[in-house]
């Protein structure tokens, strides 16, 4: 694809660095849950809500930056924080 007025090639630039943000963001987010869920299914309580913090920020960024609808992170938060907190209590 050739591109050739100015302001083209500056767009494509441009779209190629928000790509590289949104990959970032989307990546650590995607980690993040993945650990969590991790922790969840391992019935590790207060693993997984410790984790949570870091996991709602990393998912907030993502919102705040457009990587993702807000609406979708919301999900997501809604459903980690009630499968971490209906885990049962270790007794001990």
């Amino acid at each position: 694809m050739a591109l050739r007025h100015k302001s083209a090639i500056r767009q494509h630039r441009r779209s190629l660095r928000r790509r590289a943000v949104n990959q970032r963001n989307k990546f650590l987010m995607k980690t993040l849950i993945k650990k969590l869920r991790e922790k969840i299914e391992a019935e590790d309580r207060e693993a997984a809500l410790a984790l949570l913090p870091a996991v709602f920020k990393a998912i907030d960024k993502a919102v705040a930056k457009g990587t993702i609808k807000k609406n979708t992170g919301a999900r997501y938060k809604s459903r980690l924080s009630r499968q971490a907190q209906s885990l049962p209590v270790k007794a001990g």
